[in-house]
């Protein structure tokens, strides 16, 4: 699998909400955003041409208004940041950074046990 660009902050952003909606125009994301990052709409646009460039997210001109949607699953890019978070912060310890994940946020009853649920689908692979 080949490195994809690392998006950055703003770029994240705008990729969680087509990953959320599927697609959406620069003025859905725009709307999207104003709430928790407030951007304006040209600076929204020329993330999503920067964001085309770099192959995060596709552009559908067919219509007046372009509609993009993300190139990339959003697991695919979670799984290349936090692999390069593990490199980085935790020199290649995946241990490390469950642990650290554990004491900075507490987890839920609900989010315990879908952890144990994939770690006892791990143990269940390695035999």
């Amino acid at each position: 699998m080949a490195d994809l660009p690392r998006p950055t902050p703003a770029e994240l952003a705008i990729l969680r909400v087509l990953w959320e909606r599927g697609s959406a125009t620069v003025r859905e994301i725009h709307e999207a955003l104003s709430p928790a990052a407030p951007a304006g709409y040209t600076t929204v646009l020329k993330l999503l041409q920067i964001m085309t460039e770099k192959r995060l997210v596709e552009r559908d001109e067919s219509r007046r208004a372009h509609v993009y949607r993300p190139a990339v699953a959003a697991e695919r890019t979670q799984r290349q940041l936090v692999g390069d978070l593990v490199d980085r912060a935790f020199a290649g310890s995946t241990a490390r950074l469950v642990q650290q994940a554990l004491s900075a946020r507490h987890p839920d009853a609900g989010e315990l046990a879908e952890i144990r649920r994939l770690l006892d689908s791990l143990e269940g692979e390695d035999r």
